[in-house]
Parts: structure tokens; sequence; C-alpha cells
């Protein structure tokens, strides 16, 4: 096997695992959260380690606030109609004399509950799914930019893949080519520019 065919496979094998990587990622964070009615989100913060690590992707819903329950991981604003959310374990469930239900929450790895309860209206969704590192790249931006970032790898990726993909089909090609096909397109002059251009 000459060197040239080991390059060819070795990217060929690249791309695949590439387009396999943006489906996986595009399915993750894209797909399955638009179908099923959530969004998603990445933790940037260790306070839900070991379970959520910086980087994770959690996936949220819309629930009920009666069916919130302790335990249940929920993404909830800081401020209600701010858009920096906090993604955080409900530690106790409390409900005042006049009916009205908050929640004490607290990450995982802090010793302590968050400074102030949460109240219905801050809640974001309860989790569906989450995903360990998924979201390390957008660890490296501003989140004013990180969807634009996110997208462009995946863009990139699949960009890649395709021009992959595409060279190999036309290597396929190539093979299947007979003989006397390749010697009247390389002796006709008028024909070879065309080709030329067609790949």
């Amino acid at each position: 096997m000459s060197l040239r065919t080991v390059r060819t496979v070795v990217g060929r094998a690249f791309a695949l695992l590439a387009a396999g990587l943006v489906v996986v990622v595009l399915g993750i964070t894209v797909v399955i959260p638009m179908l099923g009615g959530g969004k998603a989100y990445t933790i940037l913060t260790g306070s839900m380690r070991p379970e959520m690590p910086p980087g994770t992707v959690v996936v949220v819903r819309p629930t009920p606030v009666n069916q919130i329950r302790t335990g249940d991981v929920v993404t909830y604003q800081i401020k209600s109609g701010d858009p920096t959310v906090v993604t955080h374990r409900v530690r106790a469930v409390m409900t005042s004399l006049s009916g009205q239900i908050s929640f004490i929450t607290q990450g995982d790895a802090n010793n302590t509950p968050d400074r102030r309860p949460v109240e219905p209206v801050q809640i974001r969704g309860v989790r569906w799914y989450s995903v360990p590192y998924v979201g390390l790249p957008a660890l490296a931006v501003n989140g004013d930019i990180r969807q634009i970032v996110v997208m462009g790898a995946v863009l990139i990726l699949l960009g890649y893949s395709a021009v992959s993909f595409a060279g190999a089909v036309r290597d396929r090609r190539r093979k299947g080519t007979p003989v006397a096909e390749v010697g009247s397109q390389a002796t006709d002059d008028r024909t070879t520019p065309r080709m030329a251009g067609v790949r």
C-alpha cells in the first residue's frame, strides 16, 4: 500500500468521523431539543461537579411548577428577565401561607445553598438530559459570540466532510473509467478543460 493510498484512507476515515461527530452534536444540541420542546445550555462552572463538569450540555424542558420536586436539576434565571442562567439542584420546595411556591437550590459541588430562593418565573426548565464535555468549545469564547463560534465550527466540519466525500466519489469514478475513455479525454483538447471544470 502506497503512502498516497494510506493518506487517502486516513483522510476518508477522519471525514467520516467528523461527519459523525457533527451529526451527534447537532442531534444533541439542536434536533432533539427542538423536537422535544426543550432548550440546550452549556454549563460554564464547576458548581455541578462531578456529574456535570464544565462543558456539559444540559437540555431542559418547561415543567409545571407543581411537578418540580426536591432532587430535580433546574436551569433558572439569576434575575427574572435576565438571560444569565444557572443550573443547580433543587434542595427544598417551600410553600408560603398564601400558597406561593419557591425553591431552595444548590450546586452539587457547593457547600451552601444559593443565597436567594428561586421563584417560578425564573425557572427555564427541568433537566431532560445532559452530555458531559460536548460544549467545551463554548467555554473559550464570550457568551455573545458563543453560538456563532459553535455554528461556525459545525459548518467547517460539514464542509470538510462534504469535500472529502466528493473526493472519494471522484476517485471511485476514476477507477471505474475504461482505458479507451481515458485516452479519448487525454487527446481531446475540447473536452479536457470541461471535465476539469466539473471536478
